[in-house]
């Protein structure tokens, strides 16, 4: 897929560590928190805290939890206080990572993720290291059955999209941060059905892993992922999917 986290759509389709639902649930409801704990209680006005919120909903997480998380946030009820971090390092072939994480307990977290990477043939560096592979954009993955590839491109530039992709599985549609709603509101105002859809770090250059080295950028991703400090994961890694799927 050109210039896309490629592991994003890799998990997608193999399961990993969105099958668990329990852990999917405790990490968004620490994204809530900590979205509300920033930018007030009120969606309509906190991007963050409506994206988290419908990220939420998509996994069919029950109103009252969602709504807990905000008040703890806000402060209306007690909660454990988290910190964002984000750590970066290398994995198997030089393969460029970065790690989003919510904790609050830092020395337990930076000793576990180095762990992680240690064990999995790659290692943790410095702040910076890898930041510079990567751009923050919003992405949104569309399928080809059943779209009109013509309605999709005048629907997504109209709306602000930077640029629309095409690849053997469908299109890849690239905005600014900014625009990331507005653009995924028209394409569901057209009936445009989209498979993924997430403000992302997208590497500007990819790795090309094969054979041993690919195995093991799954098994660290894989490694990551579960991590209950974890929130997301990015890598520039490019990773055969037949790999990626029987790993």
């Amino acid at each position: 897929m050109s210039g896309h986290n490629k592991w994003a759509s890799i998990k997608h389709k193999k399961g990993a560590a969105d099958a668990k639902r329990g852990k999917v649930f405790t990490k968004l409801i620490k994204e809530i928190t900590v979205a509300a704990r920033f930018g007030g209680g009120d969606p309509d006005g906190n991007p963050r805290l409506r994206s988290a919120i419908l990220a939420a909903k998509s996994e069919n997480m029950p109103k009252d939890n969602i709504e807990r998380a905000v008040k703890k946030g806000t402060g209306e009820l007690e909660g454990v206080s988290y910190e964002e971090s984000i750590y970066e390092g290398y994995g198997p072939g030089g393969a460029a990572v970065m790690v989003e994480s919510l904790t609050d307990n830092k020395n337990r977290t930076v000793a576990e993720i180095r762990h992680i990477f240690s064990k999995n043939g790659g290692n943790l560096g410095e702040n910076g290291c890898v930041a510079w592979m990567f751009k923050k954009k919003g992405y949104i993955n569309v399928a080809k059955g059943g779209v009109n590839e013509e309605v999709l491109m005048e629907t997504s530039i109209e709306a602000g999209a930077e640029d629309v992709r095409e690849d053997e599985d469908g299109f890849e549609i690239i905005t600014a941060p900014d625009d990331f709603e507005t653009v995924k509101a028209a394409l569901e105002a057209a009936s445009i059905p989209f498979i993924d859809a997430e403000v992302t770090m997208l590497p500007q250059t990819t790795a090309d892993l094969k054979g041993k080295e690919a195995e093991q950028m799954v098994r660290l991703m894989d490694s990551l992922e579960d991590c209950d400090d974890v929130q997301k994961v990015y890598t520039n890694a490019d990773i055969p999917e037949e790999v990626a799927e029987s790993a």
